[in-house]
């Protein structure tokens, strides 16, 4: 498994009909798995404290977002040892899943949400390793649109 140690992203978040708006520059770890799959990681310690809201009494919170990448598909899992963690799933044209796990309390099993997600525009671009990639999709729970947004990570 080839490594691209400490590349420098930029994420940007943005609703289409809703005012968010999100931009971030951080530090993440590039991993090719195969010839057009790869894994990128970001340390949730790394990112800027607007984006994860921690409480000030657990400061042992972490996370990790993880995203496997290939030229069809995109998947971005937040995995956290804390109270959320959440996964979506883009693929051009499809339905994908977007899932969320709460747990407020340790001792009781996590409750989850999901959601329906729209990709309506994925374009990876890749030279050797992922340098851009754009999802554009809509968000749904049952029948109740919950806005459009886009996603875009430049790897420089």
């Amino acid at each position: 498994m080839l490594v691209n140690r400490y590349q420098t992203v930029h994420l940007s978040f943005i609703s289409t009909d809703l005012p968010i708006w999100k931009v971030i520059e951080a530090q993440a770890t590039i991993y090719q798995k195969d010839e057009e799959r790869f894994h990128l990681l970001l340390n949730q310690q790394k990112l800027p404290h607007s984006i994860i809201p921690t409480s000030d009494q657990d400061n042992s919170e972490q996370g990790l977002f993880w995203w496997d990448i290939s030229p069809y598909r995109v998947m971005m899992t937040m995995q956290s040892n804390g109270k959320l963690s959440y996964r979506h799933f883009w693929e051009q044209g499809i339905y994908g899943v977007t899932r969320y796990c709460l747990n407020t309390d340790p001792d009781q099993p996590s409750q989850s949400l999901r959601f329906r997600n729209f990709t309506r525009y994925l374009k990876v671009d890749t030279n050797p390793f992922p340098r851009n990639i754009r999802i554009e999709y809509e968000m749904w729970s049952a029948k109740v649109h919950l806005g459009s947004y886009i996603l875009h990570l430049d790897i420089e």
